[in-house]
């Protein structure tokens, strides 16, 4: 029963209602946690769901990465071999063309192979292969071409060499300010020239060196300069005109380069005496990019100090170039990203005779050895192949090696600057060349494949 003093008052409850409304709060709270709690599985559910779903999405397209790196995009096949081919990838080929015999006279579906299974291939003709590949048998995938090609051999290297790199025209390396003798600031070439650009001419005089630069701006007494610039393969031209620094000297404001230099290895030669190096091309230290070379020459050179690999610190083989006619090794005629070629000025005293090269196909996990002089003397280092990536994005990282033997370890800690280039042999082929280092572990590092460096 409730009473009521006044309007003011508080209402007053009896002992019987104050029970009824603490059990219905009570009921009321249950209520509401039961709905809670279902409420609160219900999302937890969900949300378990769609992390199986992404967990199970994420597996499964590292499954197709990882049997997109099993099938090469391009194989090559000896002539005159019945190589056997094994997968082991839960897809089938099916030859759909035969280049090199005018139309293909392969009916649809006759020359199927499961991929899980081992396959000799006859390869008796240099006909050129197109196999479409189908996961679980239904569903494309990717096309893999298949080339026949004459068996080579090549002789492994293994020398360190000094390389000196021409650019072709001068490398804009940056641009910059100035003051002139006003307190000004200036920057002529700022939004005008690029870091990558190459200054090809300027009015019309080709630029070798960066001296020839400098003369032309002093030769125009602060008259504008027109440039021809090539950046990435595009042509353009640009007019800078040249501003006096608070020196009294005209100024374009821009830092250039001519040439790049270092040490690296050279790999192999061939019967024609020409040669391939490094496993890799040879980038500008400040912008990264492949640099585009007119031409360059290689040196002897002598190894004077080893920096050991450490975790997070690449080691590096420092050498004395010796930069003399009488001391050129060979002419280099290209950098490219996957090594420096060129050719041979006469021979080289080499401790192996030609080697037959090995197909990325045939490279096998476990034990290899990489060739190297840098001691002094071509030694044979023992390594262990860890992993064969037959279709990797990048070019220069084919097969993942790690150096077991102690000798190699106790001087330079694994794999060092310097080192790229060296050849990697394997049951008495040579099957690539070293290229990279780990930076968290020395001990390890990657190659290219030697039939990637052989591509033309």
């Amino acid at each position: 029963m409730k009473h009521e003093a006044n309007r003011d008052s508080v209402p007053i409850y009896s002992q019987e209602e104050i029970k009824q409304n603490a059990v219905n709060g009570f009921l009321a709270f249950q209520k509401g946690c039961r709905q809670s709690k279902r409420k609160l599985f219900f999302r937890k559910g969900v949300l378990l769901f769609f992390l199986i779903l992404l967990v199970g999405l994420g597996f499964s397209l590292w499954q197709i990465w990882s049997i997109d790196r099993k099938i090469p995009s391009t194989m090559y096949v000896k002539k005159g071999t019945n190589p056997e081919l094994f997968f082991d990838v839960p897809a089938t080929g099916e030859i759909v063309a035969v280049q090199g015999m005018g139309k293909s006279n392969i009916p649809q579906g006759s020359v199927t192979i499961d991929m899980k299974e081992k396959v000799t291939m006859v390869a008796d003709s240099s006909f050129r292969y197109s196999m479409k590949v189908r996961l679980f048998g239904w569903l494309p995938f990717k096309e893999v071409d298949i080339k026949v090609v004459d068996d080579k051999s090549v002789i492994p290297l293994g020398i360190p060499v000094g390389l000196y790199l021409k650019t072709d025209g001068l490398l804009v390396v940056g641009t910059g300010e100035f003051e002139n003798a006003k307190g000004d600031t200036l920057s002529p070439s700022s939004k005008l020239l690029f870091t990558g650009d190459y200054i090809l001419e300027v009015n019309n005089k080709e630029m070798k060196k960066k001296q020839d630069l400098l003369d032309a701006v002093e030769a125009g007494h602060g008259m504008p300069v027109n440039m021809k610039v090539q950046n990435d393969g595009e042509i353009r031209y640009v007019t800078i005109k040249p501003e006096l620094d608070r020196t009294g000297q005209y100024k374009l404001g821009i830092w250039v380069k001519d040439s790049a230099q270092g040490i690296g290895t050279l790999t192999y030669v061939d019967a024609q005496g020409d040669f391939g190096a490094l496993g890799h091309g040879i980038s500008d230290v400040d912008t990264g990019n492949l640099i585009e070379c007119e031409d360059g020459t290689v040196y002897r050179t002598n190894i004077v100090r080893i920096q050991k690999g450490q975790k997070g610190t690449p080691g590096e083989l420092t050498g004395r170039i010796f930069y003399s006619d009488d001391n050129i090794l060979a002419d280099i005629e290209s950098n490219q990203q996957k090594g420096i070629y060129g050719s041979l000025r006469g021979t080289l005293d080499t401790s192996y005779g030609p080697m037959q090269i090995a197909l990325k196909q045939e490279i096998k996990k476990g034990k290899a050895y990489i060739l190297s002089a840098f001691s002094g003397e071509p030694t044979l280092y023992e390594i262990e192949i860890t992993s064969v990536n037959l279709d990797n994005d990048n070019v220069n990282r084919g097969i993942v090696l790690k150096v077991t033997d102690e000798r190699l370890l106790e001087q330079t800690g694994g794999i060092v600057q310097g080192m790229s280039g060296s050849p990697i042999l394997q049951n008495d082929k040579i099957i690539g060349a070293v290229t990279h280092v780990f930076v968290d572990n020395p001990r390890k590092g990657y190659g290219i494949f030697l039939e990637t460096m052989l591509e033309p």
